[in-house]
């Protein structure tokens, strides 16, 4: 016997509301990935110059610390992308009845952004290549890992311009959802600006740094508070997230 339509829009409203707890979840684990990443970029000096830049360089980091060599080739950064995929989906189901359009826009450029970012990231194959480049048993061997770890390293080393795009398309879809959130009027207006103004500064600051790398400091600048701003965006809406999936229908 077929369901009756109003058991089906309960059921669904509950799948909704279950949706939004899970992206707040998620998102509140990104965050506390954000703050790690924060925090061992502070102990670690956070200059890019200060990086290893050569493959053997990479090599004989993860050889030697092999969770600090990962976090240099941006492993941390690449799960906490992928944690943030289900509360980007939230925000765009929060939207489904106001400016549906613009919110699955917004979730498209930031899916993009994501796996571009996985495709180019040579975090796994980096571990690999130095432990195979350990165990050579040739300088032949050597040069031809060393060539593939350069090929590496041209492709998605950290500030390169093979991982730009995958980490500006996020931010421009943070930019285009905080735009949907002051039209649709679920989440506050400081969420929406908070959101709006993060995002943007972190985007002036990956241009800056990828293509004038030589003004770094002033770069920095914009990476502040434009970090700042889009945590507590995450926190603004992963609140508000929460009580939606709260709501008695």
């Amino acid at each position: 016997m077929a369901d009756h339509p109003t058991n089906s829009v309960e059921n669904a409203e509950k799948d909704f509301k279950s949706l939004f707890i899970t992206g707040g979840i998620t998102t509140i684990i990104a965050l506390g990935g954000i703050l790690l990443d924060i925090i061992i970029g502070s102990l670690t000096g956070g200059d890019l110059t200060t990086l290893p830049q050569t493959a053997v360089d990479r090599f004989t980091q993860l050889h030697n610390n092999s969770l600090l060599g990962l976090y240099n080739l941006d492993l941390l950064n690449v799960i906490n992308q992928l944690l943030l995929v289900p509360g980007y989906f939230t925000l765009l189901t929060v939207h489904r009845k106001v400016k549906p359009a613009y919110a699955a826009l917004a979730f498209i450029i930031f899916l993009s952004g994501t796996i571009i970012f996985i495709a180019n990231n040579t975090a796994l194959p980096m571990l690999e290549l130095s432990s195979k480049y350990a165990f050579a048993n040739s300088d032949t061997q050597k040069l031809f890992f060393e060539a593939a770890g350069e090929a590496m390293l041209a492709r998605g080393a950290h500030g390169s311009l093979g991982v730009f795009i995958g980490f500006i398309l996020p931010n421009i879809a943070g930019i285009i959802i905080s735009v949907v959130m002051i039209k649709g009027k679920i989440f506050s207006t400081m969420a929406s600006y908070f959101g709006i103004t993060g995002n943007s500064l972190l985007v002036i600051y990956l241009i800056l740094i990828t293509f004038t790398p030589a003004i770094k400091n002033m770069a920095t600048v914009f990476a502040l508070p434009g970090g700042l701003l889009v945590m507590a965006w995450m926190i603004l809406f992963t609140i508000k997230l929460f009580k939606l999936g709260q709501l008695k229908s």
